[in-house]
Formats: C-alpha cells, sequence, structure tokens
C-alpha cells in the first residue's frame, strides 16, 4: 500500500472513503510505451493487482489497449479509468504530442462502458504520484532550504519535455500542468548557437524539447560529431544500433569511452539544468524541484556531480534564491501511472 508520507497534495475527494473494492484502471500513456494497472482503492491509498507495459505505436488506439490489458489478465471491466497523457488536455480531450492520436473522455466512456473516466496531463500525473513517494524514492541533488516552503515544480525529460507546477495555498499544494517544454530555447554560447542552427534546419522551431529529451541527446551527439570533425568508432556505431540512441550514447558518457558522448551528455545536463532554473524563477518554486521522467534516472551519476548545479545557479541576480531551492530526482518507476490511480480514486469526477 502506498501512504502520503511527505507531500500534502490537495485531492477533492481525499477525506472520503472509496467504496469496498473499488477498482481504477490508471495509464500513463507516452510517445513511446504507455503503462496500465489495475488499482485498489481505500482510504490509505491504492494498491496496485495487475500491470503491464505497451508499446504505444503498436495499438490504433488507447480503447485497444484497455481491451488487450482487460483481456489479457481476465479482468472484468474497472469502476474508473483515469491516464494521464502526454499532451495538452482540453474539456476533456487531447492529442498525443508523439503519436497520431487524440483521445476523448466521452469515447472511452462509450467505448468500455466505464462511467467515470478522467484524462489528466502526464505531467499533472507525475505531481499526484508524489502522493505514493518515500523518502527512499528521491535522491537530493541540492538539500536547498526546505523550511522555507512555497511552490514546487516537476522537470521530466523523456521522449518528450513535461513541466508542471504545484501551488502551495498554505496548506495543500495543487498540481497543475504546463506546455513549457514547447517554449523557444534561447541560445548563450556560440556552441549554443551553432547547434541552434543545425537544429532550426531540421525542424524549424527549436523549443526545449529540441534540447532536453531522448531524441535530443541523439541530435546533439549528431552535432558534435560534425562539427568536431571527429570519426565515429566501429563499436559505437554497433551500439547505436543495437540500442536506443540516447541509452547507448549517455551509457558511453558514463563510461567514458567516447569524448563526443561525454561532450553531449555535458551539453544536456547544461540545458537541463538551465531550464530547470527557468521553470523555478517562473514558478518561484522556492519549495522544491523534482526531475522526473526517463531519463534521470539512468544518468544519475551525471547529475550528481557539480555539473548541473553550477548551470543551474548561472541566472541573472537570482543565485541565491536557486540555492535555497531543494532538488530532487525522483527513482521510482512509474510515479506518473500512480498519481494517475491517486486521481482516480480521490480526483474530482462528477
Amino acid at each position: 500500500m502506498n501512504h502520503n508520507l511527505q507531500i500534502p497534495l490537495f485531492f477533492p475527494r481525499r477525506s472520503q472513503v472509496p467504496p469496498e473494492g473499488l477498482t481504477i484502471l490508471a495509464g500513463d500513456i507516452g510517445g513511446t510505451k504507455t503503462n496500465m494497472a489495475l488499482f485498489v482503492a481505500s482510504r490509505d491509498g491504492v494498491d496496485v493487482r495487475q500491470e503491464a507495459t505497451y508499446h504505444s505505436a503498436s495499438y490504433p488506439s488507447f480503447n485497444a489497449m484497455i481491451s488487450q490489458f482487460l483481456k489479457d489478465n481476465r479482468l472484468e471491466k474497472p469502476d474508473r479509468i483515469c491516464a494521464g497523457v502526454a499532451g495538452p488536455v482540453v474539456q476533456g480531450k487531447v492529442r498525443i504530442t508523439n503519436l497520431p492520436e487524440e483521445l476523448d473522455q466521452q469515447a472511452i466512456q462509450a467505448a468500455t462502458g466505464v462511467t467515470e473516466v478522467s484524462l489528466l496531463n502526464d505531467l499533472e500525473a507525475t505531481a499526484y504520484g508524489l502522493a505514493a513517494l518515500e523518502d527512499a524514492d528521491l535522491l537530493t541533488i541540492n538539500p536547498g532550504r526546505p523550511a522555507i516552503g512555497g511552490n514546487m515544480a516537476v522537470i521530466a525529460p523523456g521522449t518528450g519535455l513535461g513541466e508542471a507546477g504545484m501551488y502551495w495555498n498554505g496548506r495543500d499544494y495543487i498540481p497543475f500542468p504546463t506546455e513549457g517544454g514547447h517554449c523557444d530555447f534561447s541560445p548563450r554560447s556560440s556552441l549554443d548557437i551553432e547547434l541552434f542552427h543545425f537544429l532550426r534546419d531540421k525542424y524549424g522551431v527549436v523549443s526545449w524539447e529540441r534540447v532536453v529529451s531522448g531524441p535530443a541527446i541523439h541530435d546533439i551527439y549528431l552535432f558534435l560529431r560534425q562539427w568536431r570533425k571527429l570519426p565515429e568508432p566501429a563499436w559505437l556505431s554497433g551500439e547505436l544500433g543495437r540500442l536506443d540512441p540516447a541509452a547507448a550514447i549517455s551509457a558511453a558518457a558514463i563510461q567514458g569511452t567516447d569524448p563526443v558522448c561525454v561532450e553531449t551528455m555535458e551539453v544536456f545536463i547544461r540545458y537541463l539544468a538551465r531550464e530547470a532554473s527557468n521553470l523555478v524563477l517562473k514558478m518561484k518554486a522556492t519549495g522544491g524541484l523534482f526531475l522526473g521522467g526517463g531519463i534521470p534516472p539512468k544518468i544519475i551519476p551525471l547529475l550528481q556531480g557539480d555539473l548541473f548545479m553550477k548551470n543551474f545557479l548561472d541566472c541573472d541576480r537570482m543565485q541565491e534564491l536557486l540555492e535555497a531551492v531543494p532538488v530532487w530526482l525522483i527513482t521510482k518507476d512509474k510515479t506518473a501511472l500512480l498519481g494517475a490511480a491517486y486521481f482516480g480514486a480521490f480526483g474530482p469526477f462528477s
């Protein structure tokens, strides 16, 4: 059973005891994979019963994944469905950012026969998932001064770049989604400017997602390999063909086996730190910053060095404020899935 031990998150129905045996089918729908699980709710939180992971592009729709999940696990339809989705949810509808699919709460209700369906942004779900975390699920990057309190923020690089805030009302934290990852990237150095031109030629608009995400790691690598005029080693070509490019590049950087991979991850961490700093400043997130998503847990050794914090603090006259902000890395897998389950149990269904 997962418990809200640390962070007082606001749930409209948190004080209500869920009906006996209430089941929630929760989903975390991303551009690459979809995590899905059946949870049972109680006064204390949610308890997972069955879970599975699907390759998102292999299914024609989320409804098809739901059907497959229920069939594979021989389950009856759940009482509620709640899914975090990589994209902006507006009036119960969302077009998934990195998939050619639009989700609609009413369509899901019609297809499944489940009357209580809710969709929320995946970073909003990650924020709600903090209700399930314990001390062991967070790695401290900067201790800061937690006693100051205030708003919090979440930044999560994965297939894309997600960002969310948590407004502190004096008693509870209220998560809210943003699409800040799609704001314009701002170059500073000569290298930044050259990379900007490289990415502009490829994509047109260069957002922060183009420099802080899994695909961005590969793009930064390709740019540096070309800019430095260094040939790619045969062994690395094999790894890039066999593995996800971002995984191969970050592994080589951690092991120090290729200088371009090392520089790629240094550039990536610099950009992650800068955009994290931007997010904290815009939200005045003195309560803390959480690093989520699929990438940070895989590059912990690179984030524990001085590089991240040095660039996080490299801002315009607000170093003292940023030094006081606690920075934590979320190590618990499927935090967004847990957040969807918590929202399903205690969120504002009509």
